[in-house]
């Protein structure tokens, strides 16, 4: 994937501040888009651009002790603000790291749930989907949250996922199954 300039450590510190804002959660409650993304009790799921954990804290929560959140994003304080976040709330089903979302490093088809939360328009799909396709499982979703439709519309570009539905902002895509041998 193209190397791409971080926020600012003062810009993501800010960008934090909103996201921990207790107003975001009555606009943007965490678990009821969570919940329409279909995100269930044991579940494994990849959340991309975990930023500093507005999801992920109440995702850990909804997979439960059974379920596991891999939580990847570029920004050493993203993963630096989660894990406090985890460790606050006694979390242990939850790995924060840096990762690139084209090269996640985790096992072929070992993934149930893929949350592109807020992040699709700046990833280089072309490179992404096709990594997303190899560690879902069969019959996996890809799930975006975002304001434009358009934006979504891309993650089924390319024939890797189909369009099953939206529920407010929030767009899923299934894995397709056909026999795609990738790039």
């Amino acid at each position: 994937m193209a190397d791409r300039r971080l926020m600012s450590d003062s810009g993501f510190r800010c960008m934090a501040l909103i996201h921990d804002n207790p107003l975001r959660r009555i606009f943007d409650n965490p678990i009821k888009t969570l919940k329409a993304a279909g995100i269930q009790t044991g579940q494994q799921v990849l959340e991309v651009g975990c930023g500093p954990g507005f999801f992920t804290i109440a995702a850990a929560k909804l997979v439960g002790d059974n379920g596991f959140i891999h939580a990847i994003d570029l920004h050493p304080l993203a993963i630096k603000m989660v894990e406090e976040k985890l460790r606050k709330a006694s979390l242990t089903n939850v790995k924060a790291r840096i990762a690139n979302a084209a090269n996640t490093g985790l096992p072929a088809e070992s993934i149930d749930l893929v949350l592109l939360f807020g992040v699709i328009h700046a990833l280089p799909l072309e490179e992404v989907l096709p990594e997303l396709y190899r560690v879902l499982r069969p019959g996996g979703a890809v799930v975006v949250q975002t304001f434009s439709g358009r934006s979504a519309g891309r993650t089924a570009k390319g024939g890797l996922f189909t369009f099953i539905g939206k529920e407010g902002r929030v767009f899923k895509f299934r894995k397709e199954t056909s026999d795609y041998s990738g790039p």
